[in-house]
């Protein structure tokens, strides 16, 4: 079964996801990994992998088609086995720090680097410099949003008053929404930002609205203020750098120390591959595999190929495998004809999504295999 996605989005050697824009929370909460499990993972940047190893499970495999995210998974291990925490977090951004420090940082893990990444990031250098977390595209985007329309819109004190917390409750923070914050020019900058064609253009990779049906910046500005209202925004790390370029001490769960030691200890069972879903999944032993985090995929794929895709996956589980995925503008969910296969956990699905601090998707999947 060869890939669609491969054949419709444009997979090179440039970053496109210098961070993992999905919230590792939810999904360790839904995939549930235990000691031994085999966990197969979307690499992108490589958080999420990072995540699940601190589970403990067997073996963690992180597939991604472009070189490049691979580049980037490979320098975060080679960050988490070289430098202390608060240093991995200065050379991602979460954290400032000066280009120099950086640099030596990087001159740090580079021993532990093979030659494909260790290539690609001495080619690199300026990159390294801004912090690896902030050079891909998708990242890019965000930061003119930062620079270049927020200011149009809000004052950085108005922005710093919406992260410093203290609304505890969401009467409280609604009525900060609506009195300070949802103004009719963060409304109009928000929808030409955020429109299909400018996320298409400058963002995510215009195959991703091949599927889409309907207004992208109209659903994307509602889950903005769930995001806003119905979650605490001071504590939403996806948030936090979208609006100030940076973490500060709110952390994505890769990057909080109380998980730095236990991700350390599991490196060694990480493995990166250069291969899509379907080839990996024609190579392997059937009945062999127990949890997947499929991130996005099933956006850019026909439901066609998304149910065969879904029936393949069936047949490399092993009985109560779980599946997790997003859906953030193309509708994916289990059809009627795989029902037998695999079971909708859509009460535990749709509590986590209500929790997702990674707020422009639309939803969030989880199913389990039957045995």
């Amino acid at each position: 079964m060869p890939s669609e996605a491969a054949a419709r989005a444009d997979f090179t050697s440039f970053i496109r996801y210098a961070q993992v824009w999905e919230d590792a929370d939810i999904l360790l909460e839904a995939l549930d990994v235990q000691p031994g499990h085999v966990c197969v993972s979307i690499a992108s940047a490589g958080d999420n992998a990072l995540a699940l190893l601190a589970r403990g499970p067997a073996r963690v495999v992180a597939l991604d088609l472009n070189p490049a995210q691979l580049a980037c998974v490979e320098l975060r291990v080679a960050a988490f086995r070289t430098l202390e925490h608060g240093e991995l977090l200065g050379l991602i951004g979460s954290q400032q720090a000066s280009a120099a420090r950086r640099l030596e940082w990087y001159r740090r893990c580079r021993a532990a680097l093979g030659e494909t990444a260790r290539n690609f990031w001495d080619a690199r250098a300026g990159a390294i410099a801004q912090g690896i977390g902030a050079v891909g595209k998708f990242e890019n985007y965000f930061r003119l949003f930062r620079e270049r329309v927020l200011p149009l819109v809000h004052s950085r004190a108005r922005v710093d008053a919406l992260l410093a917390g203290g609304r505890d409750d969401r009467a409280a923070r609604e009525k900060f929404y609506e009195s300070e914050w949802n103004t009719w020019r963060w409304r109009l900058l928000f929808k030409l930002f955020f429109s299909r064609f400018a996320m298409g253009r400058l963002g995510r990779d215009p195959a991703l609205f091949h599927y889409v049906e309907g207004s992208v910046a109209e659903r994307i500005l509602n889950r903005a203020r769930h995001a806003l209202v119905a979650l605490d925004p001071a504590q939403n790390p996806y948030l936090r750098w979208i609006l100030t370029g940076t973490h500060g001490d709110v952390l994505p769960f890769a990057l909080r120390a109380e998980n730095f030691a236990a991700i350390r200890a599991n490196l060694d069972r990480l493995e990166c591959r250069q291969q899509s879903l379907e080839d990996f999944l024609a190579a392997g032993a059937p009945a062999s595999l127990d949890r997947f985090n499929l991130s996005d995929i099933f956006e850019y794929v026909s439901e066609e190929n998304y149910r065969a895709l879904l029936a393949r996956l069936a047949d490399a589980s092993r009985p109560g495998a779980r599946l997790a995925y997003w859906n953030m503008l193309a509708p994916r969910r289990c059809p009627e004809s795989l029902a037998a296969r695999l079971r909708p956990l859509d009460v535990l699905a749709n509590d986590l999504h209500a929790r997702n601090k990674a707020f422009f998707y639309s939803a969030f999947v989880v199913e389990e295999v039957i045995g």
